[in-house]
């Protein structure tokens, strides 16, 4: 008997049904073996490889201060503390070593941002080391700051929200102001979107967190809106004068033309002895 006939002869026995599941499962089960597994290892081999790269990377740049496992250590003869950056998250890696932040130069109540020493994707390989320590915020999408298509409106309302929640340090016009014990709030002028997205979410030295919780991501988006669209604003009669309020502007306006004022009265004071003198002779 041919196997289609002996198949077909015995296709209604109750047990044919569990066979053709199990020949089903069978089936799908060699597929997925067939294809998944070489893409899902290709892909763990990518990420530990990065990993790895950048567990190297920090020995020899970031241990010294933050201890071998990232726990955290006193430096400087004791005169300084390295935090711990276990649970700190690839975003907080990728703003403090992309704006230059890190490695310090030199300890100090601020670091200041400076050119960055590593590169891209020596920035991505510390992110997925520091990342792999525990969990902590992830380096945020593109679309996620993407302010290019920011309509009036998001600006409005991010100017709205960075009035509310940031000029008390970073003053009204975003360029930053002096902080207690030695501290600033830096200028946002110039910081792509992608490092203020960061800074809000990870909250930077003293700055707050302002985690997905606290601030929804659509209003972390119309905040940077609103810079950018600050930064591109022209100053009115072209003079900004550090865009740092009507206390400043009234200085400029009290030394220099209460100075200008001073000086003409001088000058014509003095015009006036010169002339006495002559007709005096």
């Amino acid at each position: 008997m041919s196997p289609a006939r002996f198949l077909s002869a015995r296709r209604r026995h109750r047990s044919a049904g569990l066979v053709v599941l199990l020949f089903g499962l069978l089936a799908v089960g060699s597929a997925y073996a067939a294809f998944a597994p070489g893409n899902a290892e290709a892909d763990n081999s990518a990420q530990s490889q990065q990993i790895e790269e950048g567990k190297k990377l920090f020995a020899v740049g970031c241990a010294s201060c933050h201890g071998l496992n990232a726990e955290g250590g006193t430096n400087g003869g004791g005169k300084f503390t390295a935090p711990s950056l276990i649970g700190v998250g690839a975003a907080a890696v990728d703003f403090q070593v992309g704006t230059g932040r890190m490695p310090a130069m030199q300890p100090g109540a601020q670091i200041p941002r400076k050119t960055p020493v590593y590169s891209q994707a020596e920035i991505e390989a510390l992110a997925a080391y520091v990342a792999s320590l525990a969990p902590g915020p992830a380096v945020p999408s593109a679309d996620s700051y993407d302010v290019s298509k920011a309509t009036d409106e998001q600006v409005t309302r991010g100017g709205e929200l960075f009035r509310t929640n940031c000029t008390a340090c970073h003053n009204f016009a975003g360029r930053g102001g002096a902080l207690p014990n030695g501290k600033y709030a830096p200028s946002l002028m110039g910081v792509s979107e992608k490092h203020i997205y960061e800074a809000m979410l990870t909250g930077p030295q003293q700055m707050p967190v302002f985690s997905d919780q606290v601030m929804q991501p659509q209003d972390k988006q119309d905040i940077i809106a609103y810079l950018k669209a600050l930064q591109n604003q022209k100053d009115p009669g072209g003079f900004g004068l550090g865009r740092l309020g009507p206390v400043s502007e009234g200085l400029w306006g009290w030394f220099v033309g209460i100075g200008l004022l001073v000086g003409v009265a001088v000058w014509i004071g003095a015009k006036g002895v010169k002339a006495k003198g002559a007709k005096a002779k």
